[in-house]
């Protein structure tokens, strides 16, 4: 069955739009505030949670999910491997492929880190109702679904 056509009013996808930045802004510069207690950069931050996400990676899986050089990767894991955030291991498969693999004390970085960052979130959305807060998971669940889809 095919989709119909349907108008969605211009203005409220602009406010929606609009929203949703400033949201994303806010919440990126709370979780730099927190991350100014550790010894890493959010751009480290990011590759640690890609590799609790989705496992050991390679610096070219890792570049690219990230969307930096191969260079700056490889930096930046350099910088984290000296802090005992991340090692590299060989692949046992193919002891030519080079892993990089979350360490103890980066997935402890990043545990302490999400619980700020929820803590923060918990107290922003304390005068909200618990039926507020269930249709704002709702609908934020379905958005992000969506736009997986597209």
């Amino acid at each position: 069955m095919e989709k119909q056509a349907r108008v969605i009013d211009k203005s409220i996808v602009a406010s929606i739009e609009k929203e949703l930045r400033f949201i994303s802004g806010i919440t990126k510069q709370k979780g730099r505030e927190i991350l100014s207690n550790y010894t890493i950069t959010p751009p480290q931050f990011v590759a640690l949670q890609w590799l609790r996400e989705l496992g050991d990676m390679t610096i070219g899986d890792l570049s690219n999910k990230m969307y930096l050089a191969f260079s700056t990767t490889t930096d930046l894991v350099d910088r984290m491997e000296k802090n005992q955030l991340v090692v590299r291991v060989k692949d046992p498969n193919d002891r030519r492929v080079v892993r990089i693999h979350l360490l103890e004390e980066g997935e402890r970085i990043i545990d302490e880190v999400i619980k700020k960052r929820q803590q923060y979130l918990e107290g922003i959305m304390y005068n909200f109702s618990d039926e507020e807060i269930d249709l704002l998971n709702t609908l934020l669940k379905k958005l992000l679904q969506e736009m997986k889809k597209d």
